[in-house]
C-alpha cells in the first residue's frame, strides 16, 4: 500500500460513517470576496454538492462579503441566488492574513469542530505585514495552534498565487516566490499520518489578465480554478470528493 493510500484510509477511519466533516474557508481578500462576487467557495460548495459522498457541512464564523463602498464587511449580496445560507460561512476577512488568522484559528476550530481547513493565505501578509520569513513562521503557529483544537485536523494550503503587484516589482514577487519555499518546507515538516497538511499546487493555467478582474482578486474564471486547485488537492491526497469538474462561469 502506497503513502497516499495509508493517508486516505486514515484519514476515513477518523470520521464516523455518520459523522458529517465540517470544512473551514480560511483566508484574506480573494476569499471573503465582494459584494457581488460568487467567490471560490461558492464554486467549492457546488462541487461539493456533486462530487462529496458523504454527509458535510460548511462551517464559520462569518457569512458575509466585503462591501467597497463602506469598506466594511458587512454585505450579503452574493452572485449566486442558489448559494444557501449555512453554505457561506468562512473565516476570511479583507486585508487579513496569516499574522490575523493565527491568534483566531484554535477558537474557531473549537467552536466549529472543523475537520478540514482549505486556507488561502500569504499575499496580504506580504504586501503589508510581515517578510516571507516571517510570514512563514505565522503559518506554522496557525497549524499548531488549529492542532491545540483539534488534533487530527487536516488542511490544504495554497501558496501565493500570481498576482498584479509580483509581475511589476521584482523584489516582492522574489519574497512570494521564497514565501512559497518557505511553505513547502513547513507543509513537509509539519504533516503527520494522523494531521495530514497538505501543499495545493498552484492554479493550474492561472492568468491574471483573464481570471482576475485587477489583477489579484479572482474573477469568475479564477473562482473555477481556485476552487479546483482546492478539491483536486484533496481527491488526489486523500480519495475525499471527486476531480473538479466545473460548473458554471458566470460573468
Amino acid at each position: 500500500m502506497d503513502q497516499v493510500s495509508i493517508v486516505t484510509s486514515q484519514l476515513r477511519a477518523l470520521i464516523r460513517h455518520d459523522d458529517a466533516m465540517r470544512f473551514l474557508f480560511v483566508g484574506d481578500s480573494m476569499t471573503i470576496g465582494r459584494a457581488g462576487d460568487f467567490t471560490w467557495r461558492y464554486r467549492m460548495w457546488q462541487h461539493l454538492e456533486a462530487a462529496f459522498d458523504g454527509p458535510y457541512e460548511i462551517v464559520g464564523p462569518r457569512t458575509e462579503l466585503y462591501d467597497t463602498a463602506t469598506n466594511t464587511p458587512v454585505s450579503y449580496a452574493y452572485g449566486a441566488p442558489d448559494f444557501p445560507a449555512p453554505a457561506r460561512r468562512h473565516l476570511a476577512g479583507w486585508g487579513e492574513g496569516w499574522l490575523h488568522m493565527a491568534p483566531v484559528i484554535a477558537d474557531t476550530v473549537t467552536a466549529t469542530r472543523a475537520d478540514v481547513l482549505l486556507v488561502s493565505l500569504g499575499l496580504i501578509d506580504l504586501g503589508f505585514y510581515t517578510d516571507s520569513g516571517q510570514t512563514a513562521e505565522n503559518a506554522r503557529a496557525f497549524v499548531a495552534a488549529a492542532r491545540t483544537a483539534n488534533p487530527h485536523i487536516k488542511a490544504v494550503l495554497l501558496p501565493v498565487i500570481p498576482n498584479i503587484r509580483a509581475e511589476s516589482d521584482a523584489p516582492f514577487a522574489a519574497e512570494c516566490d521564497r514565501f512559497n519555499e518557505l511553505l513547502a518546507k513547513a507543509v513537509a515538516d509539519l504533516d503527520e499520518p494522523m494531521s495530514p497538511i497538505l501543499l495545493a499546487s498552484r492554479p493550474a493555467g492561472y492568468d491574471i489578465h483573464t481570471d482576475t478582474y485587477d489583477g489579484t482578486h479572482p474573477g469568475p474564471t479564477g473562482e473555477q480554478k481556485l476552487a479546483a486547485t482546492f478539491a483536486d488537492a484533496m481527491h488526489q491526497a486523500w480519495g475525499v470528493g471527486g476531480p473538479y469538474a466545473g460548473g458554471r462561469t458566470e460573468t
